[in-house]
């Protein structure tokens, strides 16, 4: 049993996108419950090394869309018991207008990231029996949302692939779940219109905007042993915007 309610005491996670926002929270957040916290970000993310000196932490960069860079990045940090996926982007605009690049961009940041390093990790927790995998996905995943044709398409692609590897991991004890934020108060959605903003507050219950940190527990409570029935399955964190 573990020494305290969701200790990750000996565990070692690894955290992409862990510069800032969401995943900065969520390296903080698996750091206090005891995990050995590895932080990934694009090379020359200043705010990485910020991070990792923060929580105490290991500091490596990789280009989480190319192959040949994950599997470096899954070599360099050794054997991970639990992988956050949390790289993500917008580009957003009506679908009349997107460019290939803006699509392509989301796609292969947001969701081709996230199969590169399942593949990658998913190997060495398979011969070890165990493992935790915990994807960022969105509520606009689920529902759809007004010029966010590639996000949304991005994200349900990952509960998608959250409850394919599930069930093709859970015989080796490997659990992949999926957390789905609301609006989230980062650098990711302060650039939104006012209006739009307001809207989604009115459309929140709990009449106030996330915060990280609501993330970062949310994935905790997921990669700890007292979530340790659970696989498969999409946490929705958005104050009851979406309900």
């Amino acid at each position: 049993m573990p020494e305290a309610y969701g200790s990750l005491e000996g565990k070692r996670a690894l955290i992409t996108g862990a510069a800032r926002g969401i995943g900065r929270a969520i390296a903080a957040e698996l750091k206090g419950a005891g995990a050995d916290v590895v932080c990934c970000d694009l090379p020359g993310t200043s705010e990485n090394e910020e991070v990792a000196r923060e929580v105490g932490g290991q500091a490596l960069y990789a280009d989480v869309t190319k192959a040949d860079e994950v599997e470096k990045l899954i070599a360099d940090a050794g054997e991970i018991d639990i992988l956050v996926n949390n790289a993500g982007i917008t580009r957003d605009g009506l679908l009349a207008r997107m460019s290939e690049e803006d699509w392509r961009a989301v796609i292969d940041i947001n969701l081709t990231s996230v199969y590169l390093m399942c593949r990658a990790a998913v190997r060495g927790m398979m011969k070890r029996r165990s493992g935790t995998i915990v994807n960022l996905a969105s509520v606009v995943g689920i529902h759809g949302n007004f010029g966010q044709t590639n996000y949304a398409a991005s994200k349900a692609g990952i509960i998608g692939f959250t409850k394919s590897l599930a069930r093709e991991a859970g015989a080796r004890g490997i659990r992949v779940n999926a957390v789905a934020p609301g609006y989230i108060e980062t650098r990711l959605t302060e650039v939104l219109p006012e209006d739009v903003k307001q809207k989604m507050l009115a459309a929140t219950s709990l009449g106030r905007f996330g915060q990280p940190e609501d993330i970062a527990r949310a994935v905790h409570f997921l990669c700890s042993d007292e979530a340790g029935f659970i696989s498969g399955e999409v946490l929705v964190v958005d104050g009851g915007m979406a309900m």
